[in-house]
């Protein structure tokens, strides 16, 4: 029913040249006016050096290139001889081929060749942040004078002068992390441009990933059993029958394309199994060693920054295209120095440090730039620790936390079972190459965009609520906050309950024992996510308090839903060893499952009786989670108010049963002698931690779990999959459909497009996130995505979530802008998925509206505020408004990986001036709007300025948020996936 536009996508800023140069630049000329850089025109495989492989061979066939060149640029024989050319001169191989250096080992032999920093002879490489310096290394080995030329490793060493100036330059990571959220529609993707390439008459197995692939499924397991012996086992039977086509989906894939590994549902959260087992520090691949670096599709991939690997979070779609070779472009970053001195005070634990740390590094301003921390407190935090800062990049806003290798990371590799010899070659490698922090010796200067310090010591217990995870509150001014978050106008900080009613009580029957909430009541109560379940202090302390608060006769709420979800089956034997799993049992913390759960929206339905006692009374409610996000909407429909904290205090305010209330005076309950017992009295020392991870964690738990990760449970080995390298589509399926990518695709682009006489679908304001634009969580109960779904023969028990449908693109463009939440002006106050149609004032959902839109003809775009497209890297966030209909998005200011994805879904992304916005300029939704893009790609240049036009008279300057050439080549092809699609065609021809 749609009609299929582009996508793709680019994380970048605009392309400027360097002043100086070690090499002599090779500038390509401009192709057709500018349409693109010197690289990334041509889908080739990967770039490695003396390799007899095939995937990853060095250079790439010239004929193609040129070939794929003109199909890029059409008919303009003067620019394509010039290019031509061009292509000519430059070299077929690596011209650093000459610093490749073995580097032996102890015992004679050697591990392998690297290219080694210290040939290069350049005293600026000395001064390098770590994090940069493993851009510089894949640049040079992947150097081939086209799509990773000489002068973009001279943009990376003389980087201290380069990156203010937002250059931009090629990467090629190592490797590509998937969950299955977004995984099943990258699968699903590669398997439509198998059947692409298929229809337009070429080899469809080209599309195979040319990088290791690792898929982890953990994000389809919900609590729909909790405070249950049997949760685990009774949570994975619900997630099989709800996802057993997903599931047999991505068993296909594992086998239908190469280098795929899938992880089975119930062995862990992706980024959890990632940092344990996945995560490989350095690569020894044919030979050659060089650093591990990843892109995922979820944004906490930076969680593996933690053990020194570089890795962060792009659209799916990014993703797959890096699988099949395509070489990302992104701007050079800059890097804030991060200084960490002292250490943690007793009873500070990893999560008050990362939460301080995120607010800080928000209020710095560090979107995307990387951040890399340094300094004496670096020895005081364990690797679990480092992760934790590491994990919550997104929610400070920076590509990458950074902790580069040390000794304490060499530790955590042997915990979890790497072998010495692979511990060895890693510090072996990165010794050699200048990439190894070693505490005991002086350490060189290392030059910084800016610099923050912390003193460790300084940082108390915190938790972040209610609505966004970088507003900090500290617990001793929890109850204070609370209250004014009730006073305040309805914001980020505020509910606007009239004082009379802040003190109302609402008593009901729970299980035929009475009951009672009242505003800042706990319903859940979730240690959950891979921020903290990675952490065994703060594991292990969660076990602790509880066991104090079971010794003094305290146990939580029946009525409260309490949930554990570890990130590994490692969490678990730790727990047992430690006797302490018995305590969490006791106060309802049962583990329900290996995943993500609570953090993703994945918390389950809460007690009939609760939820009416919520929604009759208008109770703002709340859930405390040991997760990473806490937007409004995400947790739970019914759970206004959301805090993230640590795990011991997930279990002390589960105990306390609110959130108004003040630990240092209040007490959390009474005790079985009658007394009162405070937080104090149940909380331990960091002493008490460290001595039982000391005892309870030990490195066979690694060793076993994962010697059967990828076994999988009888479940999954019962899936049987077709033996087929073309996937089988059934349309009548509801959780995997054949989307319209690409279905009237030819070999010509279709070139840009602007935008005529467009209607506002949506008038939003400020921090809107890709939960508001494409929720992940529960499905609601009506609207046009269960009625899709109704009409279909699915029972409204068996919706399961957005995420878990998102193989389905029928489902995911009726669940675009469907979060109950969202504000939209054109509402006049109205909160939830509607928006008017403007030529007949009626009142629809966004879906049907813009529906009504595309039968009439007409046009779309969407009006927003500064933020637009925070939170989760989310492609449907981008392919939902497509299908929609949606041709513009104008805002104040976009999240990083989202502007890429509009890029790439065909979307024009358009920023406001300087100090405008649709309020200031008088903009109300109701005009129609007019943008005037040249229909040639040449007349189009990065971050040019247009002019928008209403039907009322108005205009207005925007600046075209197309920040490269090579974004602009992809708007000209309709998408990064077409554009690879095409030049494969052409280079097989």
């Amino acid at each position: 029913m749609y009609k299929a536009a582009s996508f793709g996508l680019l994380r970048s800023t605009p392309l400027r040249s360097s002043s100086s140069s070690l090499f002599k630049p090779l500038t390509p000329s401009r192709i057709s006016a500018s349409l693109v850089g010197s690289r990334s025109l041509v889908f080739v495989r990967p770039v490695g050096v003396l390799s007899g492989s095939l995937r990853y061979s060095c250079g790439s066939d010239r004929r193609s290139s040129l070939l794929s060149a003109r199909t890029l640029i059409g008919d303009k024989p003067t620019v394509l001889d010039r290019f031509e050319r061009k292509i000519a001169t430059m070299a077929a191989e690596n011209p650093f081929k000459g610093i490749l250096t073995s580097l032996p080992k102890p015992g004679g032999g050697e591990f392998g060749k690297y290219f080694s920093f210290s040939a290069l002879n350049d005293p600026r490489i000395d001064k390098l942040p770590y994090s940069i310096r493993i851009l510089l290394e894949s640049a040079i080995r992947n150097c081939d004078n086209f799509h990773v030329t000489k002068n973009d490793v001279e943009k990376i060493i003389d980087w201290e002068n380069t990156a203010p100036k937002l250059v931009e330059i090629p990467f090629k990571p190592a490797r590509v992390l998937l969950q299955d959220f977004t995984g099943v529609p990258a699968v699903v993707d590669l398997a439509c441009m198998r059947d692409a390439m298929n229809k337009l008459g070429s080899d469809s197995n080209k599309i195979n990933p040319l990088v290791p692939v690792d898929l982890v499924i953990d994000h389809s397991v919900q609590v729909d059993v909790a405070r249950s012996e049997n949760a685990v086992q009774a949570n994975m039977e619900f997630e099989f029958k709800r996802n057993k086509e997903r599931f047999a989906f991505l068993k296909w894939g594992s086998t239908a394309f190469h280098n795929m590994l899938v992880v089975p549902p119930g062995s862990g959260i992706v980024h959890q199994v990632n940092l344990e087992y996945l995560g490989r520090v350095v690569f020894n691949r044919d030979g050659i060693l060089y650093p591990d670096s990843v892109v995922g599709t979820d944004s906490h991939t930076t969680m593996i920054d933690g053990l020194g690997v570089a890795g962060w979070g792009v659209g799916g779609i990014e993703a797959e295209a890096t699988m099949l070779g395509q070489p990302m472009s992104m701007v050079l970053p800059g890097v804030v120095g991060f200084k960490l001195t002292g250490e943690l005070k007793n009873g500070v634990t990893a999560t008050d440090l990362v939460l301080t740390v995120t607010q800080m590094l928000r209020k710095h301003g560090v979107v995307g730039k990387f951040v890399e921390f340094y300094g004496g407190g670096m020895s005081r935090l364990s690797l679990a620790d480092r992760a934790t800062i590491a994990n919550m990049s997104p929610e400070y806003g920076a590509t990458m936390g950074f902790f580069p290798v040390d000794h304490v990371t060499l530790q955590y590799l042997k915990l979890t079972g790497r072998s010495d010899e692979t511990v060895s070659m890693i510090e072996a490698y990165l010794r050699a190459n200048n990439m190894f922090v070693d505490y005991n010796e002086p350490q060189a200067e290392r030059v910084y965009s800016s610099y923050l310090e912390l003193d460790l010591t300084s940082v108390e217990p915190c938790v972040s609520g209610p609505k966004r995870p970088h507003d900090r509150v500290p617990v001793k001014e929890m109850k204070a906050d609370w209250h004014a978050c009730l006073d305040n106008k309805i914001g980020f900080k505020g509910f606007a309950v009239p004082k009379e009613l802040q003190d109302k009580v609402v008593k009901f029957d729970f299980d035929g024992e009475q009951a009672e909430i009242k505003h800042g009541s706990v319903v859940i109560a979730a240690i959950t996510s891979c921020t903290n379940t990675s952490n065994p202090s703060v594991m292990l302390g969660a076990g602790l308090v509880a066991k104090k608060a079971t010794e003094l006769g305290l146990l939580v709420k029946p009525w409260i839903k309490t949930s554990l979800a570890p990130g590994s089956g490692v969490v678990t034997k730790y727990l047992l060893q430690s006797g302490l799993q018995e305590y969490l049992s006791k106060q309802g913390f049962q583990i329900v499952g290996y995943g993500c759960t609570t953090c993703i929206g994945n918390s389950g339905d809460l007690h009939a009786s609760v939820g009416a006692a919520i929604s009759e009374n208008d109770i703002v409610a709340a859930a405390v989670l040991s997760g990473n996000r806490n937007f409004e909407g995400r947790v739970h429909p019914l759970t206004r108010a959301n805090y993230l904290a640590s795990p011991p205090l997930v279990v002390a305010y589960a105990l306390a049963g609110t959130v108004d209330i003040d630990f240092e005076t209040e007490p959390i309950g009474v005790g079985k002698d009658g007394k009162n017992v405070y937080l104090r009295d149940i909380w331990p020392s960091s002493e008490e931690i460290a001595e039982t991870v000391l005892s309870s964690v030990l490195p066979d738990m690694f060793k076993s779990t994962y010697e059967a990760i990828t076994k999988g449970k009888p479940m999954w080995n019962n899936l049987t999959v077709p033996a087929t390298t073309l996937y089988k589509w059934d349309p009548e399926s509801t959780y995997i459909h054949e989307p319209p990518y690409f279905k009237d695709m030819t070999m010509a682009p279709p070139g840009p497009h602007g935008v005529k006489d467009a209607y506002c679908l949506l008038n939003v304001g400020d921090s809107i996130t890709t939960d508001h634009i494409s929720p992940a969580g529960s499905i609601s109960k009506d609207g046009p995505a269960a009625k899709y779904l109704m009409e279909r023969g699915v029972d409204r028990k068996d919706f399961n979530s957005y995420g878990s449908r998102r193989g389905n693109d029928e489902v995911m463009a009726r669940g675009t802008f469907a979060n109950i939440r969202i504000v939209n002006k054109l509402l006049k106050g109205e909160v939830g998925p509607k928006t008017v149609h403007i030529p007949t004032g009626e009142k629809l959902y966004v879906f049907d509206a813009a529906m009504k839109y595309k039968s009439e003809g007409h046009p779309t775009i969407v009006l927003a505020g500064a933020e637009y497209g925070s939170g989760s890297s989310r492609d449907w966030a981008a392919k939902g408004p497509m299908l929609l209909g949606v041709k513009a998005v104008i805002a104040k200011s976009f999240e990083r990986i989202h502007r890429s994805n509009l890029v790439g879904m065909g979307i024009i992304p358009m920023c406001f001036k300087a100090g405008e916005d649709a309020d200031s300029l008088g903009l109300t939704g109701l005009e129609r709007y007019s943008i005037d893009l040249p229909t040639n790609i040449s007349d189009i240049r990065p971050g040019q300025d247009v002019t928008v036009t209403t039907d009322n008279g108005k205009s207005f300057t925007c600046t075209v948020r197309f920040d490269t050439e090579v974004e602009l080549a992809y708007f000209n092809h309709g998408g990064i996936l077409p554009f690879v699609i095409r030049n494969l065609i052409n280079s097989q021809n």
